[in-house]
């Protein structure tokens, strides 16, 4: 790598040569704080809080898109950086909705740690008229406040580069400038995807999940109500990040203790319906292989590319696999097998899903999701949502003792779990589709080559006589690139799995929302995805047709993978939408 000689406040240091200055001052231990810059995504020097000192230098320069060059001397901490840092922030703050106290993002707020990191009061420096906002409620998923709106653009970059969806951007000039859709339409009836991957994106509280966790403590409350939660296989790596606790870090059983002091009647896995969709899944891809079905099979497990494909490719509907979700599963098989099992009216079951993305949301309104006559899911909760249930209770996380899902609709495989990385749902079909195919037990699970947080995944297994071409996207402007070489005729598949935030679910729109020094300087879906890859090494039993209350479903209930009561239960129907 070659590398260029430089000054950073005084001291020598050699970085690498394409470096920006906060990239360089990163390397050399120093964290500039931004507040636009995301890395890859939004590097526009747009909110001049990056700003340093350059010698030579007519004026401050930002720092986050201004490369580094041989000899050059950067000072990020002068009176002249501070003071312009400083005004640069009581200005945004002086158009800024300072309700911090009720904030969703409150103790979690970039802008709000900029304040106190600069010593930047609650004066109002430059308050004067401000421009006035209703709040945008129109979409399922999620609400915009454009009066805690800082114009950083992120949520903007989120939308249009990173998942090609562009339903957002600047409406207006000047001081009436805000983030809107176009013709100021609500989201609502725009041809958003419910991703959510603004809202992680988003500094503050501008945008935010419609929070439902009154409805679930409303349900708890009602002793008419048998509340039945399930917890999706991403959110054991990731829930522990509201607690303070290292990313990565796998907090299924005290996930699962706090859950049971919430008063869930039973605390169960979506790991078990992840399973079941496999079952599902692999049927229908064998019976689309042998009997000249559409092919590539898509994968349905994710809402946000389920309704991309709705909006932008409605011809390749057909594609798509007609298996539920596997929150959607979950909830039609509690309502109808366990329900009839349990002697309990589906009217009377209330079922919560704990899910990393805020497309759930959207999902469990979709037409068709009602096996038992009522709606399959009830309430869809993003990770936030249930970590502010446990704060809400009272419940010290990170001293809970370990505790196992609830039976038996907590039994899951290694399969199950690896649902929540990217090329999991791939992983887990072929484990048991190979088997089906060969009539062979597979000795080696692990499919490695549609591992990875790389964007598009590509590879060919020969499997009982044939050669079967599989790909793996994630994020959907990758899901448009490969979907677009399917269509020229460039890439021939047999099977392809689409996820529609980048890295899969473990990067989803409900996930902790990290500050931007994380996202931008640690690998965040790596991390998240190694711990559900080392829950699955773990495990006895890895694949999905392994699972015994799966095989007891069948037996007692769906009679076999693909039955015209598998269908009618797990099977669902998709729309055309415009754009």
């Amino acid at each position: 790598m070659e590398t260029i000689n430089m000054k950073i406040n005084g001291m020598s240091v050699s970085v690498p040569k394409n470096a920006t200055i906060l990239e360089a001052c990163r390397l050399s231990g120093i964290q500039i704080p931004t507040l636009c810059y995301l890395k890859e995504i939004n590097e526009i020097g747009a909110c001049r809080i990056c700003v340093v000192e350059v010698k030579g230098a007519r004026s401050l320069v930002a720092s986050c898109c201004a490369p580094v060059n041989e000899g050059m001397e950067v000072f990020t901490n002068t009176p002249k950086v501070l003071d312009s840092r400083k005004k640069t922030l009581q200005l945004i703050l002086s158009t800024h909705n300072r309700s911090c106290l009720s904030c969703v993002r409150s103790g979690n707020c970039e802008l709000q740690k900029l304040a106190k990191d600069l010593k930047v009061e609650d004066e109002g420096y430059y308050d004067g008229e401000n421009e006035q906002y209703e709040i945008d409620n129109s979409a399922a998923h999620m609400y915009r406040d454009n009066s805690k709106c800082i114009l950083c653009r992120r949520c903007v970059a989120a939308c249009s580069k990173l998942q090609k969806v562009g339903v957002i951007g600047p409406n207006d000039r000047g001081f009436a400038s805000h983030i809107g859709s176009a013709f100021d339409l609500g989201l609502g009836d725009t041809s958003c995807i419910s991703c959510g991957q603004c809202i992680v994106a988003c500094p503050t509280g501008a945008i935010a999940e419609k929070d439902q966790t009154d409805e679930v403590w409303a349900a708890l409350a009602d002793p008419d109500k048998y509340v039945v939660v399930n917890t999706a296989p991403s959110i054991r790596a990731t829930l522990g990040e509201a607690f303070g606790m290292p990313i990565g870090t796998n907090v299924q059983g005290k996930m699962v203790a706090a859950l049971r002091r919430l008063g869930f009647d039973k605390v169960f896995d979506t790991d078990f319906s992840a399973d079941l969709t496999i079952m599902e899944e692999a049927n229908e891809f064998l019976d689309r292989v042998q009997n000249g079905g559409q092919l590539p099979l898509i994968t349905s497990c994710s809402p946000g590319w389920v309704k991309f494909c709705e909006h932008y490719y409605p011809d390749m509907i057909g594609n798509l696999s007609s298996c539920k979700s596997p929150q959607q599963m979950f909830g039609a098989i509690t309502k109808t097998w366990y329900a009839e099992k349990e002697g309990i009216d589906p009217k009377k079951i209330f079922v919560v899903s704990i899910m990393p993305c805020t497309a759930k949301k959207f999902e469990v309104g979709r037409d068709d999701q009602a096996a038992a006559g009522v709606p399959d899911v009830d309430v869809a909760l993003t990770t936030r949502e249930l970590a502010r249930m446990i704060e809400r209770a009272g419940l010290q996380f990170t001293d809970l003792p370990d505790e196992d899902f609830d039976n038996p609709l907590g039994e899951a495989t290694g399969a199950g779990v690896i649902f929540g990385a990217t090329g999991g749902v791939m992983e887990a079909a072929l484990r048991t589709a190979v088997e089906t195919l060969t009539g062979e037990e597979l000795q080696n699970v692990e499919f490695t080559e549609v591992r990875g947080t790389a964007g598009i995944k590509e590879a060919t297994y020969h499997v009982a006589g044939m050669d079967v071409n599989v790909a793996v996207a994630s994020g959907t402007r990758n899901a448009d690139e490969l979907l677009k070489r399917v269509q020229s005729g460039e890439k021939q598949y047999h099977f392809i799995e689409i996820m529609g935030c980048p890295g899969g679910c473990v990067n989803g729109g409900g996930q902790p929302v990290q500050h931007a020094a994380v996202r931008n300087n640690i690998d965040l879906k790596g991390l998240r995805a190694a711990a559900l890859y080392e829950a699955d090494r773990n495990l006895p039993l890895r694949k999905s047709h392994q699972n015994p209350v799966i095989k007891k479903v069948y037996e007692e209930y769906l009679e076999k993978p693909g039955s015209h009561k598998a269908h009618s239960i797990l099977h669902t129907s998709y729309v055309k939408r415009g754009l």
